[in-house]
């Protein structure tokens, strides 16, 4: 059996998702327990290893929104996972990245790690409404 556009779309969906909650449940507490004189080893720790996962994560994700918008035909369902896709790429280019450019070089602070939690907070609900979208858009589609 093929892979179809929609499979690859909630495929996709479920990375990221998976990959969200990772950040929002493990990753960020993690990183914000580190102690002040630790901060910069372990920030920067967090960024090398974490720059190749979003890149994929975030490819991959791209490739399959694009993939299932030129295969149309367009749902609404379709028209919202690419939305919430879209919406958590830019609160991650808009907000979240240059937020961990500060926290690199300006040290960490209160309001900066606010500002970082408040985006993922954006990035999980658009990687929800994304995941759930997908799936009814592959349901519909007879794919799922």
């Amino acid at each position: 059996m093929a892979l179809t556009a929609p499979d690859a779309l909630l495929a996709a969906a479920s990375l990221h998702l998976g990959f969200q909650l990772t950040v929002t449940g493990l990753a960020y507490p993690a990183l914000a327990e580190v102690p002040e004189g630790d901060w910069a080893r372990a920030h920067s720790a967090h960024g090398r290893r974490v720059t190749p996962v979003v890149a994929l994560v975030y490819g991959l994700l791209a490739a399959a929104c694009l993939w299932t918008l030129a295969a149309r035909p367009y749902d609404p369902l379709l028209l919202l996972a690419a939305a919430g896709a879209g919406s958590a790429a830019l609160a991650t280019a808009l907000v979240a990245g240059p937020t961990h450019g500060r926290l690199s070089r300006e040290g960490r602070s209160a309001e900066r790690l606010r500002t970082l939690r408040r985006a993922d907070g954006v990035r999980l609900g658009c990687a929800l409404a994304c995941a759930a979208a997908a799936l009814g858009h592959a349901v519909l589609e007879g794919s799922a």
